[in-house]
């Protein structure tokens, strides 16, 4: 049955079931009694959804409380063992695995350091990269003992540019990632060829600076506000930009904004990029053309954790000046960076993660506020705060498991179903008969 807006009975029930579940995931506990004002729902609607969430084992009481003088009001909450995610960080250094369950507890997770493979090779090479992905998605399932058929999908978090196909083609989600190589990687295709999953179960993938706004504003620091800049900051630069909390935000590739006409060279290739000054890969070559020693044989986290030390000693020693050059200059290449953000989008809240950001911590940022205040316009730059993110380094993965779980509550909490074949619109015949002459 079509209602006259085109919604169907079933599209009423599913958005039901959605307000529902997201209601009791993000406040719940809750009555049945709370959750009538709380969705805008009838209690008899409230009734039937969530007779059928708890016949289908996703949602489960969870004790209760007295009523102004009834019987005590059950409580429910979305059963935690009732589905099992995914998040992976293709990141820097790196690809991190872990294993959620529904309300995001880990379960288990693995790493596998992103190196050469040979004198030569490049780290992002994408059969290292697959490889490492179906060997760390074997392993955490083995660890936590989860069949794969419990997984309600596969989220992945990379660098670079994710093109999603209107037509869902064969090979799903590409990966356009310039700073690392990659030209329309089919990485949808690659992973679903190389990994022993269930063909129901989905794979969804999008950009990592993306899943990091995702998990702060469901979980972390963005919690609360109308409107968001959640920057990634790590060997590059990223942001995603959030106006609906409850929806994905949209990925910014403010790492390749041009903050020099003609500067130095960024890893995409192109000159003067913010990324070329202010990720730390780049912090780590202009500290060594200043005069800088890191640590003989670190890795670049190392390396760049010597380098904030140095310029920020926690004892009585003197300060290093290279590195304090290096990271004043830095803060104010991110203060017009930052001030561009605040400029574009008017954002509630700017807040920054990734594990070279929360490195820095609070003492740089606070002068990379003090630029960006400057070189904002004085309206919305008075009407934004400036933040730390508060769900640590490993946030990529939180948002990549969210991926899958937010189409699920889409959904109305059921799993993914094959796409019925349609017909092709009446007109399609007749030009292909026009055309056949």
């Amino acid at each position: 049955m079509t209602r006259p807006n085109g919604r169907t009975v079933r599209d009423l029930r599913r958005e039901n079931r959605t307000a529902v579940l997201r209601r009791l995931y993000f406040d719940g506990p809750m009555s049945r009694f709370s959750l009538g004002p709380a969705t805008g729902l009838s209690s008899g609607s409230i009734s039937n959804v969530v007779a059928e969430l708890v016949a289908e084992g996703l949602v489960e009481e969870a004790g209760s409380v007295d009523s102004a003088g009834g019987r005590p009001r059950i409580l429910l909450r979305v059963a935690p063992a009732s589905g099992r995610m995914i998040g992976v960080d293709v990141g820097e250094t790196r690809i991190r695995i872990e294993l959620f369950d529904l309300t995001l507890t880990e379960l288990a997770r693995t790493e596998r350091p992103l190196v050469p493979a040979a004198e030569g090779a490049e780290r992002y090479e994408v059969g290292i990269v697959v490889d490492h992905i179906r060997e760390g998605i074997a392993e955490v399932l083995r660890t936590a003992d989860v069949p794969a058929e419990a997984l309600l999908g596969v989220g992945v978090g990379v660098p670079g540019i994710v093109e999603h196909p209107e037509d869902g083609g064969a090979g799903g989600a590409l990966v356009h990632g310039q700073t690392v190589g990659w030209d329309a990687v089919p990485l949808e295709r690659l992973l679903r060829e190389a990994v022993e999953l269930p063909a129901e179960v989905p794979y969804r993938i999008d950009n990592g600076a993306k899943t990091l706004g995702q998990a702060e504003m469901w979980f972390g620091a963005g919690r609360g506000a109308s409107s968001a800049v959640v920057v990634l900051f790590g060997s590059g630069v990223g942001a995603c930009v959030t106006t609906d909390p409850p929806a994905p935000g949209r990925a910014l590739e403010w790492g390749h904004l041009k903050v020099q006409v003609r500067g130095r060279r960024c890893r995409c290739g192109a000159l003067g990029c913010l990324e070329a000054y202010a990720g730390a890969e780049a912090l780590l070559e202009r500290w060594r053309e200043a005069g800088g020693e890191p640590p003989a044989g670190a890795g670049e986290e190392a390396a760049f954790a010597a380098m904030t030390a140095a310029a920020y000693p926690s004892d009585s020693g003197e300060p290093d000046p290279a590195a304090v050059a290096v990271l004043a200059e830095t803060a104010e290449y991110l203060g017009a960076g930052f001030a561009d953000l605040i400029n574009l989008f008017q954002p509630e809240r700017i807040l920054v993660g990734g594990w070279a950001g929360l490195l820095l911590g609070t003492r740089f940022l606070a002068e990379v506020e003090r630029h960006a205040r400057a070189y904002a316009l004085a309206y919305p730059a008075a009407r934004v705060t400036l933040g730390l993110g508060t769900l640590g380094p490993d946030a990529v993965t939180v948002g990549a498991a969210i991926l899958p779980l937010a189409d699920f509550f889409a959904r109305g909490g059921r799993r993914e179903d094959p796409a019925p074949a349609e017909e092709p619109p009446a007109w399609t015949e007749a030009v292909r008969d026009r055309t056949a002459h």
